[in-house]
């Protein structure tokens, strides 16, 4: 699987140009023509770049930015605008994006910031993806600790972020409490195992605006997490 770049471009002639280009470069391309739809794919799946249209329907470029900067610091993200105005470029910059190109713009000037960009953003987090997770309904945000369901956003402390990142990434299987407990607190007594008790608790909570969400106690064995 190459790169995945999230393209969001309501010009259906140059997003297939763009499209048609970035595939024959190796690059898995999602392609959207709303801002709203281009929010829920990112909250929804890993992107390595973001190539924005400002002027879309329904939420601009600089609005999609904003929402996308807060779900993950770190991916590039670049503006495509037919607007060549200083201000909007300083705006631009100033919600978090990475560049901005005007149109018309050659192809090969694109490629190239994009090939700029991730290998700038790969060898500041070298191996490491993105760390955001769909759980049912939610969007889990590692990095800035966010739970988050339509658009309330719950901010975690980092134990529970941890505690919900272990279940996460193990869904479907048990977790052994004591392996959470030593991993997690440093060790398995009878303080940090009432403990996990109480943060489990407060997670069920957090995630109960899914029904199909459960933590499942399994009985002096462990925990697991569903949502299906």
């Amino acid at each position: 699987m190459g790169y995945q770049i999230l393209l969001v471009e309501d010009d259906e002639a140059l997003s297939f140009i763009i499209k048609d280009h970035l595939v024959k470069n190796n690059y898995d391309v999602e392609h959207y023509k709303e801002g709203k739809k281009a929010l829920e794919a990112f909250k929804s799946r890993h992107f390595d770049c973001c190539i924005l249209d400002i002027m879309l329907p329904e939420m601009d470029g600089f609005e999609l930015a904003k929402q996308i900067r807060n779900l993950d610091v770190e991916v590039p993200i670049i503006f495509l605008t037919a607007r060549s105005l200083t201000e909007d470029r300083i705006h631009g910059l100033r919600i978090g994006a990475d560049d901005y190109i005007t149109k018309p713009f050659s192809m090969e000037e694109l490629l190239l910031k994009i090939r700029i960009f991730l290998r700038r953003s790969h060898v500041a987090n070298p191996g490491i993806q993105t760390q955001i997770y769909r759980i049912g309904q939610y969007t889990f945000n590692y990095p800035n600790l966010q739970l988050i369901l339509n658009d309330h956003t719950q901010k975690l402390t980092q134990r529970q972020g941890d505690l919900l990142k272990v279940l996460v990434e193990s869904k479907g299987t048990i977790v052994k409490r004591d392996d959470i407990l030593n991993n997690l607190w440093g060790t398995a007594n009878y303080y940090t195992s009432r403990s996990l008790d109480v943060f489990i608790s407060r997670l069920r909570k957090l995630l109960q605006g899914d029904p199909k969400i459960k933590i499942e106690n399994i009985h002096n064995v462990g925990y697991r997490l569903i949502d299906d």
